[in-house]
């Protein structure tokens, strides 16, 4: 067995609240110098420069998942992930044809930049990511799964765009294969809280917008062999080998 570690909710500078200096060759580089074994790109409401990480992460040995922050209709942050960039695209463009069509203001919100693997901007997205789409919590487990991808509630534990923060509880029809806390402090609390988060493993991620931000060598898990599809299997699994 190996032990494989991990940070799966990274932002890059196409997310507006992601710093400038998360283009995909900086945070190849800060995950390889922090000899991490796998990152996943999670920006707001898109997957657009997954592609470019993936790429800009080949020199290194390292394993890049691609997906998206999804924020729900519920305003609730929700971790999608994909083993393949066509899947990741396909939800992607899904997902900006039910968010609302609003522009992004650079001035108030932050630049939205679309970059390639030599963190050259090639583009930018005009439509807000850090709207609520039009997609309901309820929905958007069976959803994203029609896509090939798994999704669990970002950052259970936070007082903001959270699913226990935004409910207060855990809808019985959403049964996600994980959950992602901030602060592993706080999992004897909740799993005390909430029966089901008891009964499934959780996953702590860095939620980083910032380079300095992206995990230590500091969550992981065991795993047989690191492949892209073992990993993304186990983790569609909850982890449960």
């Amino acid at each position: 067995m190996n032990r494989v570690f991990y940070d799966l909710h990274i932002h890059s500078a196409l997310s507006p609240c992601g710093d400038n200096d998360m283009t995909p060759g900086n945070i190849a580089g800060m995950a390889a110098l922090k000899e991490l074994d796998v990152i996943a790109l999670t920006d707001h409401n898109s997957s657009k420069n997954c592609g470019a990480l993936m790429k800009a992460a080949t020199p290194y040995p390292l394993i890049v998942l691609p997906g998206m922050e999804l924020c729900t209709s519920e305003e609730i942050h929700v971790v999608c992930l994909f083993d393949t960039l066509e899947k990741a695209m396909a939800f992607d463009a899904y997902v900006a044809a039910h968010s609302p069509d609003v522009k992004n203001r650079p001035d108030i919100f932050g630049e939205q930049r679309i970059l390639d693997e030599n963190d050259e901007i090639v583009g930018a997205v005009d439509q807000l990511l850090i709207n609520a789409s039009l997609i309901s919590v309820m929905e958007v487990g069976p959803l994203v799964e029609s896509f090939g991808g798994v999704a669990y509630p970002a950052h259970i534990d936070k007082s903001a765009y959270s699913l226990l923060s935004n409910l207060g509880f855990i809808p019985p029809e959403w049964r996600f294969p994980l959950f992602e806390v901030k602060d592993k402090g706080k999992l004897p609390k909740l799993r005390e809280e909430h029966d089901y988060l008891g009964t499934i493993n959780s996953v702590t991620s860095s939620d980083a917008h910032y380079l300095q931000d992206i995990s230590e060598r500091e969550n992981s898990v065991e795993l047989g062999n690191l492949t892209t599809q073992e990993f993304f299997t186990a983790l569609k699994n909850g982890f449960q080998l």
